[in-house]
């Protein structure tokens, strides 16, 4: 599979996405730990078949030490076991964000419950986290981005 553009030679496409990724490092100093944004992502891009982005953050959640378990069973999240009330909070704002189509907006529990578990500036960083993956799966999935190639890291 090839993709339609190359994001990085098109002239737009180029810089948007520096733009993007300056604005997605803003969510790491936030103090939601590592593995809940990448979970988040993880799930955001599974709900949106983004393959890129699924390979991605899978082999970037197993390079840092995340269990085969926990990965494989974030599409299920509701029925696992494996994760905190924290992650679920935030994995069900990540999803009802995703989805906002379906249910007219983030529903008011899910948002409570996130609020339960994250203080303002975590908050905001799950909201920028989401938004910024969202944005990279309609880029990759639009422009039909290839995946399996990703190395953890090569992006930095």
């Amino acid at each position: 599979m090839n993709a339609r553009l190359d994001l990085f030679t098109n002239p737009v496409l180029g810089k948007f996405i520096k733009h993007l990724n300056s604005a997605a490092r803003v969510a790491l100093d936030a103090g939601v730990p590592l593995a809940t944004l990448e979970l988040v992502e993880l799930r955001v891009s599974q709900i949106n078949g983004c393959a890129y982005c699924v390979d991605m953050h899978s082999k970037d959640l197993a390079h840092h030490g995340e269990t085969t378990v926990r990965i494989n069973l974030v599409a299920t999240w509701r029925e696992a076991t494996v994760y905190t009330e924290e992650e679920r909070a935030a994995l069900a704002l990540a999803e009802a964000s995703t989805r906002i189509a379906d249910s007219a907006g983030v529903p008011d529990d899910v948002w409570l419950n996130a609020a339960k578990h994250y203080d303002e500036e975590q908050l905001g960083a799950l909201i920028a986290a989401i938004a910024g993956i969202n944005t990279w799966n309609r880029i990759n999935v639009i422009t039909q981005q290839p995946a399996g190639d990703y190395v953890p890291g090569q992006w930095g």
